[in-house]
């Protein structure tokens, strides 16, 4: 384990693994550097990157100084592609591509930037996200109630059903989810503002202009798929479905992708 400092003091624990161009990865909301994809994702990258797989604020072995602001988060992945020398290529899943794609517009030195659904909200095919839904989170993390606050983001955040919901925790990670519960609210803030039901302004991001690939599991939810098509039109991105996968990708599936993208 390494530490990059970011701007505010706050230590940022990141794996540094393998050898060649750096890419840096963003996990998504309750993920650690070691609970989510990007632990075997870096893995299967590292035959051609070096790979830099952290911890998010407030996570695993990382800080957390308060008050959190999404600003904060984009200086800790400035940090650490600083560590790598300056420039990296980047790749967010969920609510870490929208962090990722807000550090990209803020300009930080990206060379590629890869999205796997970020979780937006632009049309009718499911209920917008309250617009109650970050102080509710923030009020149950506030009274310590974690299970409460994991139970709220995976109902009406994610939109998993009520029953599968309750039997989340009778299963092995539900200690983990508990123990991040806290971040919660951080991934709200970064998602916030496209969750509404409302299609993507055309001008959010005009900074992005680095070769970009937004990506979409075949099997995920019509609404992330109609995400994430108006997201590639925005970006002028390139756009790809990967067959067979949902928001929980396969790494196996995923690393192909990323190899040629970034390698390309």
């Amino acid at each position: 384990m390494k530490t990059a400092t970011s701007r505010d003091g706050t230590g940022i624990a990141y794996d540094e693994l393998g050898g060649g161009p750096p890419v840096v990865l963003v996990g998504g909301a309750m993920n650690t550097r070691s609970f989510g994809p990007n632990g075997s994702l870096a893995e299967l990258l590292t035959e051609r990157f070096t790979v830099i797989n952290y911890d998010r604020r407030g996570r695993g072995d990382s800080g957390d100084t308060a008050p959190y602001s999404v600003e904060r988060e984009i200086e800790d992945l400035d940090a650490l592609i600083e560590s790598t020398g300056g420039s990296a290529c980047v790749f967010g899943i969920s609510s870490g591509a929208a962090l990722a794609l807000e550090a990209a517009n803020r300009g930080l030195a990206i060379e590629k930037l890869a999205l796997y659904e970020a979780p937006f909200v632009v049309d009718g095919s499911r209920p917008p996200i309250p617009d109650d839904y970050l102080a509710r989170l923030e009020g149950l993390v506030a009274s310590g109630r974690r299970g409460d606050a994991v139970r709220l983001f995976m109902r009406e955040g994610v939109g998993l059903p009520t029953v599968f919901v309750a039997l989340m925790r009778l299963m092995p990670a539900w200690s983990k989810l508990k123990a991040v519960a806290h971040t919660l609210p951080y991934d709200a803030a970064i998602v916030d503002d496209y969750q509404k039901g409302k299609p993507l302004p055309s001008n959010r991001w005009p900074s992005v202009t680095m070769p970009t690939l937004v990506a979409v599991g075949a099997k995920s939810p019509d609404w992330m798929r109609n995400a994430m098509r108006e997201l590639a039109d925005v970006l002028d991105a390139e756009h790809r479905t990967l067959e067979g996968q949902t928001h929980i990708v396969k790494p196996e599936a995923l690393a192909p992708v990323l190899v040629e993208f970034f390698h390309g």
